[in-house]
């Protein structure tokens, strides 16, 4: 009631006594309640003084602290607008063993920091490092006024109750803030982390930041933070903002003005307790849990050093010199293309050649591969050699019989989806014509091209339809997959995820890497110009079925568009998935890289058998099956085949299986069957072929490839299960080329010893391509990164850029690859042009 009439008449003298009785009554009470919480803490008596001392900078104060002392530090310092000045609190304690850390409180105008003495820093598994040596730099506030005093106190505290003596020393850091280009060598350990600071210049928008060290380990950490008090500058928290990397000798870090509002941050090196993230051995356990364990000595050397990046000039040179060079060989084709059309045009008028007429005089058909001595000696002509014609000679060639041109020449305007490759096999009489084709000592292409034509085109139509729908569900969760994993490394700042060439990563918008995936552009041109290139073919081939041309129905190689078409489908989705993968590349991701580099051998391996063996080759889901099998066991390898002897055992026999299986397949052109009898009859082919009396084989030049080929397959597998290389996919993918090519050079060694010849243009394709993939594999194996290592080992591999300031080792790889995987596959869409006057009856199959 009195409190209400002094609210109400709050003017009148007669109710301030009533007042000040009323607050001197409440003061007591609470003193009261004080004391009574004091003693009941066991505090009454114990009186705590605080000491305030006026401090200087860069002198030592010797001092002691117990529990009933505190001591504060005053300090002051002018700071201006246009200028940093670093401040640094080092302080050290002598005793060996304490009874409680000393804490250590550095209160400023718009910060606060604080730390104990011994500083306890943790490790792997709850390790703890104690260090009695600890070294703070100061976060100074940004100031508006051009010049301003201001101060800082650090307060000195500790509950234990025996005497500790310490050291204390605040100093101003020389050099705080950074230059442009200028090197800066500096000390650092776990307690004693360094940061400074750099403020971008003027027309300087992006710049990179590189640590060096001569020194592997200790394991380190560069982190670059906006300017922001608290500086997170230890290792338990250096990942809490900003971007960061762990290193050992090298570190870098592109930083770009946009995401850093006030133009300027902070360079952070931080020294890890242990080694472990940079693959360091690791440290023992400790007996007992809270066992405090020595650090030793952990100070590492570094060096620091901003320069500016590469500005939009360089970016923009970067993109047109990459569409230059594939474009150019857009230009090229269309010049060769026509050059051979007007030479084909002149060539018609020179030598017409009669409609009725055969291409070629007919003559005995040889008994040997090697009874010419050539076949076409201007691809236009053949053997003089008397043969007799084909309609008379069905007992040489068993069963074939020539078709007559209304039966080959009908129209191809016949719907196709009336005609299954079936039909024409399951007759008893033709699978026993097969037994018979097909186990002759010496094969032509007539007699594994005895398929009716639209029944072949329909089967290798599938491989592209396949691999195009293949590609878009492979294609689009890896595009998901790569946005989100760019998404975390920006947003967490994490640049341990991705293992890129930070020396030479120029970011764009928000990639990371841009000049990486940009070089991927000639996998994705040239795919599309080697698709243009076999439409052109396939249309004029096309043209000639429909005029009933001769040299098109009964001569060359068939001819077969559909593994082509799926070739450089193949070649422009390794480009696409190759750009993905340098988005973040990783190791979980590395078969974005691969998958379609293993689709690419296959395909080629399969269109060299086809060329003369059109009858037989795999169809699509078998082969699409085989390569589903093989990226299945890439994914095993890379998740689970680290250092796992089982894993290697289970999949060298696999390997070896496969090859033995493969080559029985190829030596018998299919006509065998795996069934229960099959170790019956290998013991029986044994047994009177190399034990009742010794015979040699029967097809040697088969024999002679596959011997080749299981030697190298064997020796590969046991490589594998001896070595156990960590990079799985790689080893696998070297299998698969390691394959191709003894195929490749086996075809081409077999096509010269048989009398035919190789055209210019092939046999240039065949040159700039042999030298082309040589320089491609000298700068493939500079390895700029690899993530078979720990992040901060990979970083050691990482060079400056090479070409253009934009462009390194492994971009100049991806512009060489492509353009000789184009190369390739030019070499094998052509390599048979001098057999397209050539009747298939006098083409062998090898």
């Amino acid at each position: 009631m009195v409190l209400r009439t002094c609210w109400k008449s709050r003017h009148k003298s007669s109710c301030e006594p009533a007042a000040r009785w009323i607050r001197l009554a409440l003061a007591a009470l609470f003193w009261l309640c004080a004391t009574q919480l004091a003693s009941g803490n066991g505090m009454v008596g114990e009186t705590k003084f605080v000491v305030h001392k006026d401090a200087e900078f860069d002198v030592t104060y010797n001092d002691t602290v117990t529990s009933v002392n505190q001591t504060v530090y005053a300090f002051n310092h002018t700071i201006s607008w246009n200028k940093t000045e670093g401040v640094r609190v080092t302080v050290d304690v002598m005793q060996q063993h304490l009874e409680s850390p000393i804490l250590f409180v550095v209160r400023q105008k718009q910060a606060v920091m604080s730390f104990q003495v011994p500083l306890i820093l943790r490790g792997l598994y709850q390790r703890k490092y104690p260090y009695k040596h600890v070294g703070r730099t100061l976060c100074q506030p940004p100031t508006r006024a051009a010049s301003e005093t201001q101060y800082f106190y650090v307060d000195v505290s500790t509950l234990s109750s025996q005497v500790t003596n310490y050291q204390l020393r605040v100093s101003r850091v020389e050099s705080f803030t950074l230059q442009t280009n200028k090197i800066f060598s500096f000390t650092a350990s776990p307690s004693q982390p360094q940061y400074f600071k750099y403020v971008f210049p003027d027309g300087v928008d992006t710049v990179i930041v590189k640590v060096n060290s001569d020194m592997n380990f200790p394991c380190s950490v560069m982190s670059v933070q906006d300017i922001q008090c608290p500086v997170y500058d230890l290792d338990n928290n250096v990942a809490f903002i900003g971007m960061y990397q762990t290193m050992t000798k090298k570190g870098a870090i592109t930083v770009q003005r946009k995401d850093f509002p006030s133009n300027s941050f902070y360079v952070v090196v931080v020294v890890k307790t242990e080694d472990e993230a940079c693959g360091g051995p690791l440290r023992f356990y400790p007996l007992r849990p809270d066992e405090l364990i020595d650090a030793g000595n952990r100070t590492k050397v570094l060096d620091v050093m901003v320069s500016p990046a590469i500005n939009s000039e360089k970016y923009v040179m970067g993109m047109l010199f990459c569409l230059g060079i594939f474009l150019s060989f857009y230009l090229l084709t269309l010049l060769v293309a026509c050059l051979d059309n007007r030479r084909m045009k002149k060539r018609r008028e020179l030598f017409q050649v009669p409609a009725d007429t055969s291409p070629a005089e007919t003559g005995k058909t040889p008994t040997s591969p090697y009874e010419y001595g050539s076949f076409a000696d201007n691809g236009s002509t053949l053997s003089s050699e008397a043969v007799t014609d084909s309609a008379t000679s069905t007992d040489n060639n068993y069963g074939y019989m020539e078709r007559s041109l209304d039966s080959v020449g009908r129209s191809r305007q016949e719907s196709l989806s009336s005609v299954e490759e079936d039909d024409y096999d399951i007759l008893d009489d033709i699978n026993s014509d097969k037994n018979i084709v097909r186990t002759k000592k010496y094969l032509c292409v007539s007699d594994l091209a005895r398929k009716d034509k639209r029944v072949l085109s329909k089967k290798y139509q599938i491989y592209f339809w396949n691999i195009a729908t293949i590609a878009v569900f492979y294609a689009l969760p890896v595009i998901q997959l790569v946005i989100t994993y760019q998404t975390v490394v920006n947003v967490t700042g994490n640049q341990d995820i991705c293992y890129y060439n930070f020396l030479c990563a120029h970011p764009l918008g928000a990639l990371s890497a841009f000049n990486n995936i940009l070089s991927n552009l000639g996998y994705v041109m040239l795919g599309l110009l080697f698709l243009l290139i076999v439409l052109q073919r396939d249309i004029v081939h096309n043209r000639a079925l429909v005029r009933n041309d001769l040299s098109a129905l009964e001569c060359g190689i068939p001819k077969h568009f559909g593994l082509f078409y799926a070739m450089g489908t193949a070649l422009m989705m390794e480009g696409l998935l190759s750009a993905c993968y340098h988005v973040c590349p990783n190791y979980t991701n590395f078969q974005f890289d691969t998958s379609f580099m293993y689709m690419i051998a296959g395909l080629c391996m399969l269109k060299l058998y086809q060329k003369r063996h059109p009858d037989i080759n795999a169809s699509a889901y078998t082969a699409y099956a085989c390569l589903a099998a093989v990226i299945f066991f890439s994914v095993l390898g890379v998740v689970f085949g680290r250092g796992n002897m089982v894993f290697w055992i289970v999949f060298s026999v696999i390997h070896i299986l496969a090859t033995l299986l493969l080559s029985t397949q190829l030596y018998y052109m299919g006509r065998w069957r795996l069934n229960a009898g099959i170790l019956r009859r290998i013991v029986y082919v044994i047994y009177t072929d190399c034990i009742r009396q010794c015979s040699g084989p029967m097809y040697i030049d088969r024999m002679v490839l596959l011997v080749m080929g299981n030697i190298v397959n064997w020796s590969l597998a046991a490589y594998g299960l001896i070595e156990r290389p960590n990079d799985f996919a790689s080893y696998l993918l070297a299998i698969a080329i390691c394959n191709l090519l003894l195929y490749f050079a086996f075809y081409i060694i077999m096509k010269l010893r048989s009398g035919e010849r190789i055209k210019c243009l092939p046999l240039v394709c065949i040159l700039f391509t042999a030298v082309v993939w040589g320089f491609a594999l000298y700068f493939f194996f500079q390895g700029l990164s690899t993530w078979q290592k720990t992040p901060a080992e990979s970083r050691e591999h990482n060079r400056d850029c090479i070409l253009l300031s934009f462009f390194d080792d492994h971009d100049i790889w991806h512009f060489l690859s492509s353009i000789a995987m184009f190369g390739s596959f030019l070499v094998l869409l052509t390599m048979d042009d001098d057999l397209d006057t050539v009747q298939r009856d006098k083409i062998f199959v090898f």
